[in-house]
């Protein structure tokens, strides 16, 4: 497989002639080339990991492509035909095999609703945990999308989740709300956490790839 980092949380992984996308969002530019698409996942409902223009735009170019989401994606996205998922379900997608864990998003503040969000993991190796330290427990993750940078993320914390998860490569993500020097500054803490545990992190840009 080789994963694709697109701007913030957008993902494209690619195996043989199939296509997954994850989360492209309000941050995210216009996706092209998509053919062999077998499916799209949405972490949750906020729109930095979905909107309707990328959704129209991937079902004119790849009609009948299935989306899955959680039951909040199915509400904010009515008209669009999500099938709904939920932390402990396994569903195939052309040959690429989906596991969802996690099941809620990180809190922001105490007056922001807390919307549901599923981590997928893919094919056994590749982790997206979506905006949630969700542990795939049970899991030996080969490479993990941890988040850089958010309205909930401490720094502290995204460190600690990297160490709990302890992949064999990593690479950050989330991260179109900091600066140049603060997305450095995030990727150095998250490379030594990777490194604590014998792992080896790769600083990513906007359509960088890396093969897994």
């Amino acid at each position: 497989m080789r994963v694709t980092k697109f701007e913030h949380a957008a993902l494209r992984i690619d195996k043989g002639t199939d296509v997954l996308l994850i989360d492209p969002g309000s941050f995210t530019s216009p996706l092209d080339d998509l053919s062999g698409l077998v499916a799209v996942v949405l972490t949750h409902e906020h729109p930095d990991h979905w909107t309707p223009e990328h959704l129209d735009r991937i079902l004119r170019a790849a009609p009948g492509t299935p989306i899955f989401g959680p039951a909040g994606v199915a509400k904010a996205a009515g008209g669009y035909d999500i099938t709904i998922v939920a932390p402990g379900d396994t569903v195939t997608a052309g040959s690429f095999e989906l596991r969802f864990f996690g099941g809620t998003h990180e809190v922001i503040h105490s007056s922001l609703p807390v919307p549901e969000n599923v981590g997928v993991l893919v094919d056994g190796e590749f982790y997206y945990p979506g905006d949630s330290y969700a542990v795939p427990e049970g899991v030996e993750v080969g490479t993990l999308a941890a988040p850089l940078g958010a309205p909930w993320l401490k720094i502290g914390e995204a460190m600690d989740y990297v160490l709990a998860v302890k992949p064999r490569r990593a690479f950050g993500t989330h991260d179109m709300t900091l600066s140049v020097a603060g997305k450095t500054m995030h990727r150095q803490r998250l490379q030594w956490a990777t490194e604590q545990n014998g792992g080896e992190f790769f600083a990513l840009e906007p359509n960088d790839s890396l093969d897994l």
